[in-house]
């Protein structure tokens, strides 16, 4: 019986971070309330402090989750692809139309980076440890993985594509959001694959 509530208790605390996560893609951080994700995930506000600590917990946690989607995406595209191929389709996924279309389940970086500096420590932490797994994923992609420079120019771009998809949201003009993530995915395109 203790294992059959443990599980469904699980369930409901996934299922508010699943709301969290859409939730703070959606409306950033500061306009995600409690109530409003304790809604989305079908609950009362009363049942909240049974699964966190603290709003931040509950942040933390949708911050992890959203990030770690992110990396799962550009994982399983790497996965199925030699590495001179994949950091192009990696490119190409991300500054595609329908990542753009996806804000509540697209990259939470490129949907949060202009809050993060305003969060509490532990969910920037969180979203650090996960731009840092995008940076690396990217670094192992050239053909000098390990060498500094392979990080650096993994740095240039994630920072490119992060900020190309950011604008591109950002604008109300249609055709410039395109160009801008068409004039990314054209500047970063790898030219020894």
């Amino acid at each position: 019986m203790k294992r059959s509530t443990s599980r469904s208790k699980q369930a409901t605390h996934d299922r508010i971070v699943d709301a969290a996560a859409r939730a703070i893609r959606r409306s950033g951080y500061n306009g995600t309330g409690v109530a409003e994700i304790m809604k989305d995930a079908g609950l009362t506000h009363g049942g909240f402090y049974a699964h966190f600590d603290s709003r931040e917990a509950m942040l933390a946690e949708a911050a992890d989750r959203a990030g770690g989607e992110s990396v799962a995406m550009m994982q399983e595209i790497a996965a199925r692809l030699p590495p001179n191929q994949a950091l192009a389709a990696m490119m190409r996924a991300y500054l595609s139309e329908e990542h753009f279309e996806a804000v509540e389940t697209g990259c939470a970086t490129a949907a949060l980076c202009s809050e993060m500096p305003r969060q509490a420590p532990e969910v920037r932490r969180v979203a650090t440890r996960r731009i840092k797994e995008m940076i690396d994923l990217v670094s192992r992609q050239f053909p000098d993985w390990g060498q500094p420079e392979a990080h650096e120019r993994a740095l240039v771009t994630i920072a490119t594509m992060v900020g190309s998809l950011a604008l591109a949201r950002a604008v109300d003009d249609s055709r410039l959001s395109s160009a801008l993530r068409e004039a990314a995915l054209k500047h970063l395109s790898p030219t020894d694959s």
